[in-house]
């Protein structure tokens, strides 16, 4: 039996997959990350801390695994994105990497706007400065830390820094490089005039290979250390995202993914770049050959129900907690949520938003607050597919993954508002199942990566729209819209109460 690795660079842990030819899953380690915040919006990690606990999880990986360890055929990458990795010219790192979480470049962005122009950067780079983008963050070193700038020679991404440790090799695929803010997405390369325009040595960004494409070997050093053959390809990868879509099988037009973890985010396969969204939801490069993904975020998604739990049932488990669920009926006996508890970013890119229960009265008991909670967050999850198809886009079948997969009443929920077939996979490995896919298809097992979805991904069961729910719930998504403009003025006047 052959197999593939897929590694999943994220931000509390690295995830390694070790699975065969028929997509099965042999072994799974996971090795823990720690972030450093050393000030209020401040997020960094030590790159050191992703190569030494990547090897380590494949030196564990290598001991349980019994074959032969040239039957690992091939390795792939998954990587949180927008994370800056600043290097100098022989390589080193000359900083903590900035994380994707990172939020102090809020005047960059204006400066980014300012110099290039909203509508022009759009056209560019099909997507709008944020805080989380590697541009704003490369703006505020060469404003506060000139001396580190000046020593730059070349930046990366957390996943492709670690695949540099591992093979020598430096180079950065375009699923990871849309999210810098300085790829032209449409053309498929560095943007001259961006960095002309912002005073930026074009030379800083890394060369640009395809997600699949074939990147080294590992070093006898790594082959040593972690019991990997010297023998191993080693494939480009793509941003966990992108990865997220190829291990759901999001690679027709028409699927969409729906994944529910601490954020949200929903993202749409796109087989061109024509389509124009105004910059209200994120496009991207997409790690398949000569695609494209939509996306967008609700930055408090599992969080908000994580966090009403933790409030008001500490010590119940999830299960307990959501249990009475179904004995609510749709709209929550009057009570509507907005789960923005951490701000928002789509469709509103606001920090100062924040969650309101709306209609509570005495006669509320908890499940009707879960049940709020629970289609608060799935309404805020179709604000990006209200978005996709008022642009064109035609969404009929979702995979719906993380938390909000995990109970099935929730997933009915999301197939009444989302009013979409949703699908609930065997297995749920996510994004590093996606890498272990990439390298599987670079490795020739497969003519496509839809052949081997076809053979890696099966689906559990099936949730389809009742006619009934969708229209109460058009009723209560229409409210639900209003809810973020009769609130706005209220929360920046509370955030100078905010301690």
């Amino acid at each position: 039996m052959k197999y593939v690795m897929g590694v999943d660079l994220g931000t509390s842990a690295v995830k390694i997959l070790l699975v065969d030819q028929h997509g099965e899953v042999a072994h799974v380690v996971s090795k823990p990350l720690s972030l450093m915040q050393e000030k209020t919006g401040f997020s960094e990690q030590d790159p050191k801390d992703w190569v030494d606990q990547t090897v380590a999880g494949m030196s564990d990986l290598l001991k349980r695994f019994n074959g032969d360890p040239a039957d690992i055929e091939g390795i792939s990458f998954s990587g949180q994105m927008h994370g800056l990795v600043l290097l100098d010219d022989r390589n080193e790192v000359l900083r903590n990497a900035i994380l994707w979480n990172d939020t102090r470049t809020t005047a960059q962005c204006q400066e980014i706007y300012d110099v290039i122009g909203e509508e022009r950067l759009l056209e560019i780079t099909k997507n709008p400065a944020l805080e989380g983008f590697t541009l704003p963050k490369l703006l505020w070193v060469r404003e506060h830390e000139p001396e580190v700038y000046a020593k730059a020679d070349k930046f990366v991404l957390p996943k492709d820094y670690l695949r540099y440790k591992l093979t020598g090799e430096l180079q950065m695929e375009y699923s990871d490089a849309a999210g810098t803010l300085l790829l032209n997405v449409t053309e498929k390369k560095w943007s001259e005039e961006l960095c002309d325009s912002l005073d930026i040595d074009v030379a800083i960004c890394p060369p640009l290979v395809e997600s699949s494409a074939e990147v080294g070997k590992p070093t006898p050093e790594i082959a040593e250390a972690t019991g990997l053959a010297n023998t191993t390809r080693v494939f480009a990868g793509g941003a966990d995202n992108a990865c997220g879509a190829i291990g759901s099988g999001i690679l027709e037009d028409g699927k969409t993914l729906v994944s529910t973890g601490t954020s949200g985010v929903v993202l749409s396969y796109e087989s061109s770049n024509e389509k124009d969204f105004q910059g209200k939801v994120h496009y991207f490069n997409h790690g398949a050959p000569d695609a494209f993904y939509t996306m967008g975020v609700t930055l408090a998604a599992g969080y908000s129900l994580s966090w009403f739990k933790d409030v008001f049932a500490g010590d119940e488990s999830f299960e307990d907690f959501v249990a009475a669920v179904d004995t609510v009926p749709i709209g929550s006996n009057g009570l509507l949520f907005t789960p923005y508890v951490a701000g928002e970013r789509t469709p509103h890119a606001d920090a100062s938003i924040r969650a309101s229960f709306i209609g509570m009265d005495g006669s509320h008991k908890r499940p009707d607050f879960v049940r709020a909670v629970m289609e608060g967050i799935t309404f805020s999850l179709n604000e990006s597919i209200d978005i996709f198809r008022k642009n064109g886009k035609t969404i009929d079948t979702i995979v719906s993954t993380g938390g909000g997969a995990k109970n099935e009443d929730w997933l009915q929920m999301q197939a009444d508002i989302f009013d979409a077939n949703v699908v609930k996979q065997t297995s749920e490995q996510g994004p590093g199942m996606g890498a272990a896919m990439l390298a599987a298809y670079g490795c020739g097992w497969f003519d496509s990566l839809q052949d081997c979805a076809d053979e890696f991904l099966q689906e559990d069961n099936v949730f389809t729209p009742n006619r009934d729910s969708v229209d109460l719930y058009k009723k209560l998504f229409t409210l639900y819209q209003k809810v973020y403009g009769q609130t706005k003025e209220l929360n920046e006047k509370l955030l100078e109460y905010r301690k």
